[in-house]
């Protein structure tokens, strides 16, 4: 999606301040799930802190976007594509706030399975954070650049990590039957699976609400774009 550059540059700052921002976010949000994960392959609380540490970075990022977002609305009264990209900020940062979230919980459910020998293979936990993971960066690539054939093409890769997800469960439980003292451990795997299937949520309402900015089209809940 193109847009001619506004002719009031202090405007065009501020809206491409709001731009860098939501990508910070994004990228530190990415950050948080990647280690969250490295932190369980790797066995590393340490890391794991590190993680739940860096959600209050998140959270200071998203009082900055909203306050910068109601002041645009405020003394801006935009129209348009502009409208609809503020709009679309507003709702994003929610997500990607809730994602870090989930990461955070991924973290604490480390350091809970990082005090037990390690249960076999962590099965498809890998394979789902890698696919969530590149969803969000997608997301938030196409709101960049305006493109709403991707972030509709993305909405489709949810159902991936949705079956990823069912496999996983499938394998814990399998492991919880085969030895009660295997339960611990395995519902924490599940804790993880979940907060990735989550993550992989929000990340398709970011390509929902891309879509919406692109095209002025609610796609959600089954809306055609």
């Amino acid at each position: 999606m193109t847009t001619r550059p506004h002719t009031d540059r202090e405007y065009e700052g501020e809206l491409l301040r709001l731009r860098e921002q939501i990508i910070l976010m994004g990228a530190e949000v990415e950050g948080m799930i990647a280690d969250s994960i490295r932190s369980l392959l790797e066995r590393d609380s340490t890391l794991a802190r590190t993680v739940m540490d860096r959600d209050a970075r998140v959270d200071q990022i998203e009082v900055q976007n909203d306050a910068l977002c109601l002041s645009l609305l405020a003394r801006r009264q935009p129209v348009a594509s502009d409208l609809r990209f503020i709009t679309t900020v507003l709702r994003i940062v929610r997500d990607l706030e809730r994602a870090g979230d989930q990461a955070v919980n991924i973290a604490e459910r480390v350091i809970e399975l990082n005090e037990e020998p390690p249960l076999k293979a962590y099965v498809d936990i890998p394979r789902m954070a890698e696919g969530v993971q590149a969803m969000l960066r997608d997301a938030l690539d196409a709101l960049v650049n305006g493109d709403d054939v991707g972030a509709k093409n993305l909405i489709n890769r949810d159902d991936e990590i949705d079956a990823l997800y069912d496999r996983v469960n499938r394998v814990l439980l399998t492991y919880m039957m085969e030895n009660p003292q295997n339960i611990f451990r395995a519902t924490r795997l599940q804790s993880i699976a979940h907060n990735l299937e989550r993550i992989s949520d929000h990340a398709t309402n970011v390509a929902e609400m891309v879509v919406f900015y692109v095209k002025g089209t609610d796609i959600r809940h089954g809306g055609v774009g």
